[in-house]
């Protein structure tokens, strides 16, 4: 469990004060930070959960066309289910830097039959677009991850209030064939926050209950890799939002840049220390290709903080 007995204020323009929590007067954004989450998904908020990637893409970043087949699909995401995932992310549309859209057919084509052959596990599905979220829900999956946070098919939220599915929001900046050519922020950190709440709102109009809600800063989404780690810096930020938070991390073009690892496959080191940096500050899910080597990261993780939580 991570804990805290001071607040950082931040304003706009550098300005930032550490204060107790009994000096702070702002006590709606401290009931929102402190107040235990709700399960998500069906999954208690108490720990770091896994979300494992199984995907069924041939051009995603790091592992496109690995899992070429049906039956290696389902195999890999029982596989990482054994491992320790907790949720499995199943995604048929790359959404990497300079990517091109899917359209429904193929896409729905690609997840639906590895979706039922994960029958009985706690599937996700990673997309932007209605008609794959209905299909997919009704297939059996029970969570959305959508990166354009509802924005990118304006009937999304009400196929997800419909049948009260949680729905994790990400940030991007831009659309992925050009949110990385020349992305800017006034203060990236405060300009993210502000526009996830403002994601958070819009769903609730829509109809989600704020229960039902996961958001994700978007690492590598129409950002630098300095905003990238200004974002990890200040990944605590995210929880005066209210909901459970995400980090997705695992392999992308910041951890390259530096570690100096060049082939996305190699990343899991790299990856693992910034999952358990996002641990210190209170990830409530980390999106992972490397299940087995985070999981044991974690475990040695809370078994340092709290021996007594050591099952040995």
């Amino acid at each position: 469990h991570i804990g805290f007995t001071h607040v950082e204020e931040i304003k706009r323009g550098g300005l930032r004060q550490i204060k107790r929590i009994s000096d702070c007067q702002h006590t709606e954004q401290l009931r929102l930070i402190s107040q235990p989450r709700p399960d998500f998904g069906g999954l208690a908020m108490d720990q770091c959960r896994i979300m494992g990637i199984v995907n069924v893409t041939p051009d995603s970043f790091s592992d496109g066309g690995r899992l070429g087949s049906v039956d290696a699909a389902v195999a890999h995401g029982k596989q990482i289910a054994e491992m320790g995932a907790d949720i499995l992310d199943v995604g048929g549309e790359s959404t990497r830097p300079g990517s091109e859209t899917v359209d429904d057919a193929e896409e729905l084509r690609r997840i639906m039959p590895v979706i039922e052959g994960l029958a009985g596990h706690l599937v996700s599905v990673d997309t932007r677009k209605s008609v794959v979220m209905a299909a997919a829900l009704k297939a059996g999956a029970r969570i959305v991850n959508d990166v354009s946070a509802l924005g990118h098919d304006l009937a999304s939220a009400a196929v997800v209030a419909k049948v009260v599915a949680p729905v994790i929001l990400m940030h991007a900046q831009g659309a992925p064939r050009t949110m990385q050519l020349n992305p800017r922020y006034d203060d990236v950190v405060l300009d993210v926050c502000d526009a996830l709440a403002e994601k958070v709102a819009a769903a609730e109009a829509g109809g989600i209950a704020r229960a039902n809600i996961c958001v994700d800063p978007g690492i590598g989404f129409g950002k630098t890799f300095k905003q990238n780690l200004q974002l990890m810096a200040h990944f605590s930020l995210f929880h005066g939002l209210g909901v459970p938070v995400l980090m997705g991390l695992s392999r992308k073009g910041v951890v390259g840049a530096v570690t100096g690892e060049k082939a996305a496959g190699k990343r899991a080191a790299g990856s693992l220390g910034g999952a358990l940096a996002a641990a210190m500050q209170g990830a409530h899910i980390m999106r992972v290709h490397d299940v087995s080597e985070t999981v044991h990261g974690l475990k040695m993780f809370t078994a340092s903080n709290d021996p007594d939580s050591a099952d040995i």
